[in-house]
């Protein structure tokens, strides 16, 4: 069974940075691309980031400069630096997947982080 773990989530004042991870562990024969994505009260679901296994990323136009995505391949973890943090970032952040855990890769969620930035 495949599951990720999202941690470093939290309050912090705008212009503030947080750093979240987010560790895939079970049965898993490879990982494809991961990524973060958030979703605000009210708001669907808006993708963050993405990074290839080669290190390819892709941002959305509001992070890009601000955030930066990365992963460790050895430790099956992606992570996301969070820098300048505006209050409209406040949202509850998850990552995901496309692990190869059997016969095919599939798309995994994590439970999702809270992250707050007070004005």
């Amino acid at each position: 069974q495949v599951q990720l773990v999202e941690s470093g989530g939290g309050l912090v004042q705008a212009g503030g940075s947080l750093r979240l991870s987010c560790a895939a562990s079970g049965t898993i024969f490879s990982i494809d691309t991961m990524g973060w994505y958030r979703q605000a009260p009210g708001k669907q679901r808006e993708l963050v980031a993405t990074i290839t296994t080669g290190g390819s990323t892709n941002y959305a136009d509001s992070m890009k400069g601000r955030f930066t995505i990365s992963r460790d391949n050895a430790k099956k973890t992606v992570y996301l630096q969070m820098n300048s943090l505006k209050p409209e970032d406040t949202a509850v952040y998850y990552c995901n997947a496309f692990i190869n855990s059997g016969a095919t890769f599939r798309v995994y969620w994590g439970q999702g982080t809270q992250v707050t930035v007070s004005s």
